[in-house]
Formats: C-alpha cells, structure tokens, sequence
C-alpha cells in the first residue's frame, strides 16, 4: 500500500493493538468478526466503494457501517471497522486487504497470548515446504470447482490436532478466501506476518544435513547481529547442497560476495 491508505493502515493496526492489549478482549473473536466483514466487502463490490469514497463524510460512513454490521459482530470490532472507514484509502480494494490483514494479525495475537507463535510460525514453514513438494495436494487446494466446505474438511484431515488451532485457521481463511493470491503468496505472507508480529526478521536456511541446536544458536546470534534485528530461522534440508548453508533474507541471498560478513559463523558452524 502506498500514500493514504498506507498510513490508514497503520492508524489500523494501532487501534488494533491498543485494543487487543486488554486480555478481556477476545482476539480470536476478533480475527473470526474482522474476516466475516473481510468476505462481504470482498463480496460487495459496490458497498466497498461507498466506504472509501473520499466525497463521502467520514460519519456518514460510519454510520452505515453500525448501521450494516451491528447487529452482525461485537461492538469493538464495529468501532474499529468504522474508524477505519473514516480513513482515507487510496484504493477500495485496500480496505479489503487492510482488514483482511488485522484479522490474520488478531489470530497470531491470540497465539501470543497462549505462548504458541513460535509453533505458529514453523508450522506456516512447512506447510509451505509440503505445498511446494506436493502438486497433487496444491491442485487439491486451489481447484476454483473445489467448495470452500470440501476444502476445509481436507485442511482438518491434515491439519486437526497436528498443528496450533491458530495455523488452521489461518491456513483454512487463506485456502478458501484466496481473493486472487497465489497459495504460496499467501502463506509467505503469513510467515512474514507472524515474524513482524514478534518484531523479528524471516530467515530461510538451507544446508545440506539438519543443523545442530548449537549451530541454530549460533547463526542466529550472527544474523541478529548483521541485520539489528532478532532472527527467527525457517529451516529446510537440502542433500544437493553437498554442504555449506544457504541464507536468504527477503532478497537478500547470503553467497558469494556476502559470504565474508558471515564468515566468522561460519568458521564455527563448521567446527
């Protein structure tokens, strides 16, 4: 997002914030309320556009938000789509997208609270990981003739009580609300989500046998110490590698004329 919608979006995400930081509040309701009113204006062409008309008063917009929704979802999350309709948007579309993506940060809030977004995070990894292994199973899941129920009953076969309730969630809204996105778009999305949520940078690490707890600490600390920022490691296994690791920080790939600023971590992942 750019301009005003970008800084409308954070105005958002403040609010959101200020608003789940009261453990009274239920961010899983939230997450559930903020995706149901994601789907109508995904759904409602016209009434997203009468939302972000920039001609209309920010109350009158409001107004018919209470006036819609209600009856529909709790008050908190009424007042909270109705500050955002007062905003102003560059775009309807980024509405949609904004709210869309306060419910996903509402669900990894609620993981937070429960001590689980760690197990959040890794699990996104590998489902990814699995997706990107399994073109019968990506068919399966982005088939346009396939229901949202068929979907969701295939993602609780593979996913009930394997995984954190807030990763099925997450994964489910993403496989039966895709709303353009490719699958693997989506779910990096949501890893980098869940990684900003602890204020933490996404590494993928890629060496050719399973790294040690000691090696993981280690390389860690020295991303931590490149970027500035704590580091949470996505790792795969990769035998073609022969040996050796391979680092990439959003589009940064740490080789070649990188090599040297990790050359120190890598004195020790090899001893």
């Amino acid at each position: 997002m750019n301009g005003a919608s970008r800084e409308a979006l954070i105005a958002a995400r403040e609010r959101l914030d200020a608003l789940t930081d009261s453990t009274s509040v239920s961010a899983a309701r939230l997450a559930d309320e903020l995706a149901a009113v994601t789907a109508l204006l995904h759904r409602e062409v016209g009434l997203r556009r009468v939302l972000t008309d920039p001609a209309q008063p920010g109350e009158a917009k409001a107004t018919l938000v209470q006036r819609l929704l209600g009856d529909q979802i709790g008050g908190q999350t009424v007042d909270l789509v109705s500050g955002m309709v007062r905003a102003r948007w560059s775009r309807p579309r980024d509405l949609v997208d904004a709210l869309e993506e306060l419910a996903n940060l509402a669900d990894l809030t609620s993981a937070e609270r429960f001590g689980s977004l760690d197990s959040v995070e890794d699990e996104l990894f590998r489902f990814g990981r699995i997706v990107a292994s399994s073109t019968e199973l990506r068919a399966a899941l982005t088939d346009q003739a396939a229901s949202a129920s068929a979907k969701t009953e295939l993602l609780r076969r593979l996913l009930g009580g394997r995984v954190d309730q807030v990763t099925e969630r997450l994964v489910t809204r993403l496989v039966t609300a895709p709303r353009g996105r490719s699958l693997e778009a989506g779910l990096e999305s949501l890893s980098k989500l869940a990684a900003e949520r602890r204020n933490r940078m996404v590494a993928v690490v890629t060496s050719a046998v399973p790294l040690s707890d000691a090696q993981k600490r280690r390389l860690g600390a020295a991303l931590a110490k490149l970027y500035g920022r704590e580091m949470h490691l996505n790792l795969d296994v990769d035998p073609e590698l022969i040996g050796g690791i391979r680092v990439q920080v959003g589009d940064e790939i740490i080789n070649g004329s990188l090599a040297d600023r990790l050359e120190d971590a890598s004195r020790r992942l090899a001893s």
